[in-house]
């Protein structure tokens, strides 16, 4: 537990926070460009991580992902068009209510569900790290095909 205080506390230090504006608002421009993703983002944006100390990177890589993940929504929304595989079922419910008028309601909605599976997902891995951890370890020359 004090390893995740640590965490929290280093995710809050000024830099940091400012990183995480900054990803998040970058990642959502690149993820709402139909063809570019998140992985994409974060690829192309990885030199600019040489100029920050290594876990203010990590930490600005995450921001332009999850930035990026939730973008994708906007233009699957609005557009119709899908800007990476994982906003293909956004389009589904989101782009019938922009055609209605309700396309601000499709993106609240798209946000929150966003934000509420990265944070269900987050705790869970969070959860279940020191688990998996070990599973991962007991696994031997045995378990590796050839």
């Amino acid at each position: 537990m004090s390893f995740l205080a640590d965490g929290i506390l280093l995710a809050l230090e000024p830099i940091n926070l400012a990183l995480i504006i900054a990803g998040v608002t970058v990642g959502l421009f690149i993820g709402a460009m139909p063809g570019l993703g998140s992985v994409n983002g974060v690829a192309i944006l990885l030199p600019i991580t040489f100029l920050v100390p290594p876990n203010s990177a990590i930490i600005f890589l995450a921001a332009i992902y999850y930035g990026a993940m939730y973008g994708g929504a906007i233009s699957s929304v609005t557009l119709g068009i899908p800007g990476a595989s994982t906003a293909v079922a956004t389009t589904f419910d989101g782009r019938p209510l922009a055609l209605k008028g309700q396309a601000s309601l499709a993106l609240v909605t798209a946000a929150l569900a966003s934000f509420v599976g990265g944070t269900v997902a987050t705790v869970l891995f969070t959860l279940f790290a020191p688990v998996l951890a070990s599973t991962a370890l007991s696994f031997g020359p045995p378990e590796i095909l050839r």
